[in-house]
């Protein structure tokens, strides 16, 4: 019986997506590596070391460690979802709502644990989830679903008794992997991927979610 909702953040609760493009693209310029916002798409999803991994790969910079950049984009994003950040269309209506149905609530997130406790305490969301879980502490990220099976494990839920609501084909495959039931709300530029077709539903906003849709996602 599905009783557990697990959520991504960024992108999906949180307008961070563009944030996190221009804080890698300022820390990038500081070794020498210019990304234009479609580069900087290609890996959306994936965990800070993996972006600065296989950027570092590329072009081979010298001057600064791999780790030392990956701490530099984390700080620099953090200041900047906290200064301009905002929560997504319909992030409260859709905590509340699966709050008032008595579901479990986690989050499973690519960002390191650091950075997602400042956004939920930032925007006051901690309260609603009962497990947070970054990627960070498992041995593969998204599109892995280590993270996700880490969450309903900690709210002793099975896989196959979840949501799971995500923004990009990344965590979609992840969720899916994890074999729970997928949401996914992409960016508005994005809503047409045809990848989108592997997830149980899409939504053009979390306002949308409803009692039908629950229902249609329950008899699937």
């Amino acid at each position: 019986m599905i009783d557990t909702v697990i959520f991504d953040m960024d992108g999906l609760l949180v307008d961070s997506e563009p944030l996190w493009g221009v804080a890698m693209r300022e820390v990038f310029a500081s070794v020498g590596v210019t990304l234009s916002p479609e580069l900087t798409h290609l890996t959306t999803g994936l965990r800070t070391k993996e972006v600065v991994s296989y950027w570092h790969d590329y072009f081979k910079w010298e001057g600064k460690s791999s780790e030392q950049v990956v701490n530099e984009i984390i700080d620099n994003v953090t200041q900047k979802i906290i200064k301009e950040g905002r929560p997504m269309e319909g992030v409260e209506y859709i905590l509340q709502y699966f709050q008032a149905k008595q579901f479990k609530i986690g989050l499973a997130s690519s960002s390191p644990l650091r950075l997602i406790t400042a956004v939920l305490q930032h925007f006051e969301l901690a309260p609603y989830f009962q497990a947070v879980y970054s990627a960070e502490f498992e041995d593969y990220g998204k599109p892995h679903p280590a993270v996700y099976l880490a969450c309903a494990q900690a709210l002793n839920s099975k896989p196959l008794d979840c949501i799971a609501f995500e923004d990009s084909v990344t965590g979609m495959i992840a969720a899916k992997a994890a074999r729970m039931t997928t949401v996914v709300v992409p960016e508005a530029h994005n809503r047409h991927n045809p990848r989108y077709v592997l997830a149980n539903m899409q939504l053009d906003s979390l306002l949308d979610f409803n009692d039908t849709k629950l229902d249609l996602l329950i008899m699937k």
